[in-house]
């Protein structure tokens, strides 16, 4: 395996490694690195896979700069490395919602985490960073998503899931239909009335650039992607509604 950089908008880096036995087709993992004054990585890797994500942030600035370290939910493919990183990088910390830091950071990470709000901003110096709790979407209590209102990039976590690889970013693409194939393969999202609501509420916010962990990144229409993606599970969940007993 190899891990691939490439910036996909003004100091936003999108760090890829394509896993080509996880699933037919193979999956990319992808981290993104904010090269601000006070540096940020969100998406932090599998604990194996540490070294070339480390490897990797290397090539684009010294990883003893890194400052804040992030995700989007409480898994081994978002956090795994957590401890490795705060190892490596003395000057780091971890920087989490309050939930996902009560019920599972606080406990897990060698050092102490800081606590983020819903719709909390955050300054990095050069880049605005703002966090979206978003419950259950695409899964997890405690999932959330960053938008960095610099570049109008919406670091999406696991929305828009796709299987195989390809360029690093993509425009004008259709990212719902395989959104929904590896739905199929995965059964991956908890599909609930606040699905739809919350992806309206990101759409809502108009960005430029999605950051997607699972595919390439998109810089199409974005506001639509997540309107069409909201309106698909919206679909589903009223079949199953549907197909529910009385």
């Amino acid at each position: 395996m190899q891990t691939t950089v490439h910036e996909i908008a003004d100091g936003v880096y999108r760090l890829s490694t394509l896993v080509a036995d996880a699933v037919p087709g193979g999956l990319t993992f992808n981290q993104y690195l904010i090269d601000a004054d006070e540096p940020m990585l969100f998406h932090l890797g599998p604990r194996r896979m540490f070294p070339l994500v480390a490897d990797a942030v290397g090539k684009i600035l010294p990883i003893e700069r890194i400052r804040w370290l992030s995700f989007g939910h409480v898994e081994a493919d978002e956090c795994g490395a957590m401890n490795a990183w705060l190892d490596a990088v003395p000057g780091a910390e971890v920087v989490f919602n309050e939930l996902g830091c009560q019920v599972s950071v606080d406990d897990l990470a060698d050092r102490p985490p800081q606590h983020m709000i819903d719709d909390g901003t955050y300054e990095l110096g050069g880049h605005h960073m703002r966090a979206l709790l978003t419950p259950h979407v695409p899964h997890g209590w405690e999932a959330q998503v960053l938008f960095d209102e610099t570049t109008r990039t919406l670091l999406c976590g696991d929305l828009f899931t796709q299987v195989g690889d390809g360029p690093a970013i993509v425009a004008g693409s259709d990212l719902v239909g395989p959104a929904m194939a590896a739905e199929d393969m995965f059964g991956a999202t908890a599909l609930t009335a606040s699905t739809a609501p919350t992806l309206r509420r990101l759409a809502a916010l108009e960005p430029r650039t999605l950051a997607l962990m699972h595919g390439p990144a998109f810089a199409g229409d974005c506001a639509g992607a997540l309107t069409d993606l909201a309106d698909a599970y919206e679909a589903r969940l009223a079949a199953q509604t549907e197909r529910s007993p009385a």
